[in-house]
């Protein structure tokens, strides 16, 4: 029941900072509640064998048992998919779970997939090293440009996969663009929206099948939670990833769900203010004779900066950067900075920074890397909540401490 028409057309006409709070958060009927109850319960009873019986026949709606559906899971679910704007939602336990299952639940042997190259890395290793051994075939290009995409579509293409902005260099896919090609090839569009989150880009509402989320990142905001969703345009593809996750063991826990629900409740304030810290952050840098470059939507000098003012409502709180010195400025300035966590994920409250080619995106081999454009020395910041002028002086003690020393290491390497 993550789909409701009542919930749908009453927020029809409240902002997206409305939906947030209130779609599927509604007091709750037995006790009035204002925050959702947990149902942490892995079971639920029937009132008789008959019900029970209509149940599994899927004659009778209701619960079952929490793999197959939960009312905490699902008020969840409800959420998101009206902030998507799409048919139902599906959450998991993982980003990745998203992925797989989106993956199992639509590809067959002998399809073809053509897939954003730059990617997070595990979300690509699981097409190239994982499913190729079913027979299903990917071709990882640069899905920013339109042509290109075009150009790798083979009679057998049955999925375009991107990710925009894409992880970790930033390039943006023309969502409009990639719909139109999908279409023509009888392929679905399934958008890895984690970096945006649905506050800054909504894929479905630009002709996309399928858009699916790693709640770890923007959706839950806290770094305390891992989990997924998975967000269908039509009820006949829900219905037929709900039984892939069933199938797949990969549903969310309901405690899980009730805290990714009530972060899920800032998720504009935490945007706005990440992404005001970003935009002033990014500038700064690019006046920084350390650094080389600056990859950044919202820039002028971003290639894309026309793309993301018409794809996005803003340009999110992820920054990536080249230093001029490469790889070992690169790892001097992660040993230096001292406010900024140096860990991986992002869309938290708290920035954080890391090394791409030594991290994330660690499985690919050199090749895959320049191919993807994840050079040696970029270094991802996912920017955070604090006060801007302290990330500007914890960055500026970081850059000028390495023109006055080397690198004190190397540690961080291939």
């Amino acid at each position: 029941m993550a789909h409701r028409d009542d919930d749908r057309s009453r927020s029809e006409t409240w902002a997206f900072e409305t939906r947030a709070i209130h779609v599927g958060q509604d007091p709750d009927p037995q006790y009035g509640a204002v925050a959702p109850p947990i149902y942490q319960t892995s079971t639920f009873a029937f009132e008789s064998p008959a019900q029970g019986a209509r149940r599994f026949a899927g004659e009778e709606g209701g619960y079952i048992y929490s793999r197959l559906g939960n009312p905490t899971t699902e008020r969840l679910e409800q959420c998101v998919a009206d902030l998507e704007g799409g048919y139902g939602a599906l959450a998991t336990s993982s980003g990745m779970a998203a992925v797989s299952i989106v993956m199992l639940g639509l590809l067959e042997s002998g399809d073809h997939v053509v897939a954003t190259d730059c990617m997070y890395g595990p979300s690509r290793l699981l097409l190239e090293r994982e499913l190729v051994r079913f027979g299903v075939e990917a071709s990882f290009v640069d899905t920013s440009d339109a042509g290109v995409v075009e150009a790798a579509i083979r009679p057998n293409t049955r999925m375009i996969y991107v990710e925009t902005p894409s992880n970790p260099t930033l390039k943006l896919t023309d969502l409009d663009a990639m719909a139109r090609l999908a279409g023509r090839a009888g392929a679905r569009l399934v958008c890895d929206n984690t970096f945006a989150s649905p506050m800054l880009q909504r894929p479905i509402e630009r002709g996309a099948d399928i858009a699916l989320h790693s709640t770890t990142k923007y959706i839950n905001g806290h770094s305390d939670v891992v989990g997924g969703i998975i967000v269908t345009a039509t009820a006949e593809l829900r219905t037929r990833l709900d039984r892939m996750r069933a199938y797949h063991g990969g549903s969310m826990d309901p405690h899980q769900s009730w805290l990714v629900l009530r972060g899920l409740k800032t998720l504009p304030l935490r945007v706005e203010r990440a992404q005001e810290n970003a935009r002033r952050l990014a500038v700064w840098l690019e006046s920084r004779p350390e650094v080389a470059t600056v990859h950044y939507p919202g820039l002028d000098s971003h290639p894309q900066h026309e793309l993301a003012q018409r794809q996005m409502d803003g340009p999110g709180s992820m920054i990536s950067i080249e230093l001029a010195g490469g790889h070992e400025a690169g790892v001097a300035l992660l040993e230096r900075v001292g406010l900024m966590t140096l860990a991986v994920s992002l869309g938290g409250v708290e920035t954080l920074i890391e090394h791409p080619a030594s991290m994330t995106h660690a499985g690919m081999s050199p090749e895959e890397l320049a191919e993807a454009g994840i050079s040696p020395g970029l270094v991802r910041i996912s920017v955070g909540c604090e006060a801007y002028e302290d990330l500007e002086r914890d960055l500026e003690q970081a850059l000028a401490e390495q023109t006055r020393s080397p690198s004190p290491s190397a540690a961080i390497r291939r």
